[in-house]
Parts: C-alpha cells; structure tokens; sequence
C-alpha cells in the first residue's frame, strides 16, 4: 500500500535572507569555477558584500512584516525553523558584522606577498618567480600586494610550490563562498525549532571555519595547528550535541524544542532529559568558548587569519548565544533549578580562569582571545537566568560585543613589523599611541568599552546583563562578574599605558594605511560602541520588546 507523504509549505519570503546568503554561496562556488583567476577576486568580493547587503534589506522586510503575525505564521518548515524576535535580531547581529569581516577579507594593503626570488619546487626543480633581488625586502616583495590568506593553501607550508604561487601572486578566492556558507549556517543556528536542523546549522557554520583557521599567510604551520585543533575538539563536541539529541528524543519522542518542553513540563520522568540538556549545553558551550570546553579558543584566535578571527569572535559567537538562548527558554526552562548548580560553576569558572589567564599574556591577540572567553562568561550569566529582562539583556550584550571584538581585531591587523608581519607583541606596541593617536584613541575605546567603562557600549551591556541576574536573585553571579570586571580592567588599561605613556622601542612596529574595505569597518565598529554607550536606550527598548521565543 502506498502512503502519501505530505509535503510541508515553505514559506520562502520569511526565509528569505538565509535563501540569499546560501543562494549566494552557491553562485560563488560556481564563479570559482569558471570566472578566469585574474577577475576572480573582484567578482567574489563583489558577490558576497552584494548578497549580505541584499539579505540585510530581506531581513529588515521580513522584521518589520513579522510583528503582526500570529505564531504559527511565523513557525516554517513543519516547525524546523522559527521567525520570533531572538531570531531576527541575532540574524541581523550576524550580517552586520559578517559585512565587515568580508570585505576586511578583501583588504590587498596591508600584506605583502614574502617569498625568495628563486625557489625550488617539491619535484626539485629550481624555477626563478619574478622580480629582482633589489626588489626584496626584509624578506617580503614591496610590490606585491596580497589579501591575508595563503596562495595554495593545498602545499606544503614555506615550501616552494606555495612561495611560487605567492609570487605568482594567486589568491585564495575560495574563502568567499567558505565564508558565506557558514554566515548562512550561523543564521539558521539561532533560528532553529528543532534539535535535528540545530545540529545540521552546527555542521553547515562550523565545517567551513576549520577550513578558514587553516590559510594564513603567514605563520602557516601555527595556523594550520589551530584548524587541526578546533576540527578536532569540534568533532567531539559535534557528537556530544548529537548523543543529547538522542536523549531528548527518548525523552519527548520528538526533536521539536516545544515538545521536549512540554513533555519535561507535564512527565513525572525527567532522568532522560537531565542528561539530553547536560549533553546538549556542553555542545553549545563549547561553540561559544566558556570553560573548560573553550580550551581551543586562544590558539585558534591567534593561529587563525586575523579575517577569520574577526567573524569567529563576533558572528559566531552571537549565532552559538542564540541557539543557546532558546534551547534553555524554550526546551529546558522546567529544569532550571536541576541545572542551576553546573550553569553557575561554569559560568563562575569562565569568568575566574578566562580573566586570570588574560592577566598572564604579553601577547595582545592572545590577551584578546582569553578577554572573549571571560565576556562569554558575562553573557553566560544573563543566559542562565531564565527570565524575559535576562534574555533582552544578553542579546543586548551579544551585540555590543559582536561589534567590540569585531573593531578590535580589525584594527590589530594594521600594526605591522619591519617584515611585514602582524605585531601582537605587547613590549613592541610602546609608544603606538603618539606616533599613531588614531589608531591608538581607536583601540582605546575598544578595550575601554571591554573593561566596562562608562560612556561605552560595554558597560551598559554589563549594567543590562547583572541587573536582570540581580533581579532574579542570582547575587553570587553578579558579585563575582564584578570582581573579575576589576580584574580585568588591568590588562586592558595595561595596554593602553604601554601605548602612550611607554616608550618606544628602536624598532618599533608602524601602522600601515587600509583600504576602505578595512577602514569603514571599523569605522562602523568604534562608532557603534560609543553611540550604545551614550544613547543605549533605543537598542535596550528594541531587545526587550523582542524578548519573547515561540513556544
């Protein structure tokens, strides 16, 4: 007997803003097909900027259509994808600053293409590459501009085939459609209704980034250790996420997060889903960095392309808070107090060893990766406080500091050593800030608007986020989010001391002039943090009026 299988109706206007992004990925996957190599890389860099503009504007539509509809308008998919406002606003979090980071992927100043004049292939032949021995540099070429991203990233690092493609001058335009495959999985990953598309949008947004981690220009073998190491935990914590999937469907007999919900909500057994919601928090903590499952985070931040860097510390972040969100206020509120206990230490522990460690780092992107682990442990508690003020304040805090640590990488990548090198030492950076006051009045604010200093977005995101922890009764969390606060405020004003009060080394790093692509950005970024930490209220008003999950 045959059965008919009903179809489930797409709405692909509500969707429309993930269909663009991937529908994007798609064409430029096929432009690295058949677009020649010379006109490749505009043409990527052209496409994507176009397509998240373009899902931007779908997004606002759909927004601003989806305040009058009813909840099961706004429930696509048979249920697997969600239009409320968490959502919306983190999906807007997420193009926002993944506009910045891909056109920061196209900026051609900053690098120099670093290769010998005469290399010798891995067969052994000796081939000569271009240019004159006048020509090099400290080891670099100055006449060749190149992107951040290594010219083959398939051979062998240092080895001649890579320096032959480097001063071949080849571009790694394959990271257009890398990137756009995981901005559409980070979109989806917030959005999700069930635990099944959760897992497929933690597939689609994390394969790509292993990829990324691996194709620095420079310090390959440091950068491909960092794509190993976060391929390899992600697998684990992949798995972990999909073994709780299978106990919460034990549990409920459904992957619907409303089902599991209202089964731990009316069940008298609830062993299945203490163990569903254990597995599945480990999985989503490890993707938003909170200890111990953020080990990766340091080595990966600093071995990563500084672009990569950018979107993992900002995009991702806000994309894994979202699904974190509404897996604890949609499928697990009923064992809130069950919970409470391991969501405290975590939390607690994030904040302690995240800001011990940032303490101990002479490395300022080393210092930077550590200071987005302890702000995961400040996000974390408004996460684990099950209430509406909370949830309103922890997206306003996930956004804030989106565009925060988006500025801040950004403007790490312009500071430069005499090879041509990103220098992150923080000795060498003495003095940076009177020879280059923008530059240094810039980075200030960011690390200001991190340790929470008034007239910066980031203290009133912190201010958000303990009043609501504070409100609910959760005194410890907020006494100990303070404590590290102050802890922290050292490591920040210390390298704003080194800056402009320190003086400088002989041979000391300059600061090299972007192109647009990478000076609007983070333009963009320094102006937003200050105008949230002078006029929050319109952003603070936006998330709660938006603080509601469909249930």
């Amino acid at each position: 007997m045959t059965v008919a299988l009903d179809a489930p109706s797409i709405d692909y206007y509500r969707l429309s803003p993930m269909l663009i992004v991937f529908g994007v990925a798609v064409v430029s996957v096929l432009v690295e097909a058949f677009v020649s190599s010379s006109a490749r890389y505009r043409v990527q860099l052209g496409l994507s900027c176009a397509g998240l503009v373009a899902a931007m504007i779908a997004l606002g539509f759909v927004a601003t259509s989806a305040t009058d509809d009813s909840p099961s308008t706004r429930t696509l998919v048979s249920g697997a994808v969600l239009v409320d406002g968490p959502g919306l606003f983190v999906q807007g979090v997420v193009l926002l600053v993944a506009l910045g980071a891909v056109a920061f992927m196209g900026e051609r100043r900053l690098d120099r293409v670093w290769a010998s004049v005469e290399v010798r292939t891995t067969a052994g032949e000796r081939i000569a590459v271009g240019g004159g021995a006048d020509e090099v540099t400290a080891g670099y070429d100055a006449d060749l501009p190149a992107d951040a991203f290594t010219p083959s990233g398939a051979t062998v690092p240092g080895s001649g085939d890579e320096l032959a493609a480097g001063r071949a001058g080849f571009l790694t335009t394959e990271v257009y459609p890398l990137t756009l495959i995981a901005v559409g999985g980070m979109m989806l990953f917030g959005s999700c209704g069930d635990l099944l598309t959760m897992f497929i949008a933690l597939e689609v947004l994390s394969l790509p980034l292993y990829v990324l981690c691996g194709l620095a220009r420079r310090r390959r073998l440091l950068s491909q250790e960092a794509s190993l190491k976060y391929f390899l935990l992600g697998a684990f914590s992949s798995a972990i996420f999909l073994f709780g999937t299978a106990f919460a469907y034990g549990a409920s007999g459904s992957l619907s997060l409303r089902d599991v919900g209202a089964t731990l909500l009316t069940g008298d057994e609830r062993t299945f889903g203490i163990i569903a919601l254990c597995l599945i928090a480990v999985g989503l903590l490890f993707k938003v960095g909170a200890v111990p499952f953020g080990s990766w985070v340091p080595d990966v931040y600093q071995g990563a392309p500084t672009p990569v860097t950018s979107l993992m510390a900002s995009a991702t972040k806000a994309a894994a808070f979202g699904a974190l969100l509404r897996v604890l206020h949609v499928a697990f509120p009923e064992l809130a107090d069950v919970a409470r206990p391991a969501l405290w230490t975590v939390t607690i522990a994030t904040m302690v060893i995240a800001t011990i460690m940032a303490v101990a780092q002479s490395d300022v992107k080393r210092m930077l990766a550590y200071s987005s682990v302890s702000h995961v442990g400040f996000a974390l508690v408004g996460a684990i406080t099950i209430t509406a003020d909370a949830l309103g304040a922890t997206l306003f805090y996930v956004a804030v500091y989106a565009i925060s640590a988006f500025g801040a990488f950004a403007l790490l990548s312009v500071v430069r050593d005499a090879a041509g090198r990103e220098e992150a030492d923080l000795s060498a950076w003495a003095g940076l800030g009177r020879r280059h006051p923008l530059v240094g009045a810039m980075m200030s604010l960011m690390l200001l608007s991190f340790a929470g200093i008034p007239l910066t977005g980031g203290f009133i995101a912190k201010f958000a986020v303990f009043s609501a922890a504070g409100e609910a009764g959760s005194w410890p969390l907020v006494i100990v989010g303070v404590l590290c606060s102050a802890i922290a405020a050292y490591f920040y004003v210390r390298v704003i001391v080194a800056m402009f009060f320190a003086d400088p080394p002989a041979d000391g790093p300059t600061v090299l002039t972007p192109s647009p692509l990478t000076t609007v950005p983070i333009a963009v970024s320094v102006g937003l943090t200050l105008l949230l930490g002078i006029f929050p209220q319109w952003l603070l008003d936006l998330t709660s009026d938006i603080a509601t999950f469909i249930g």
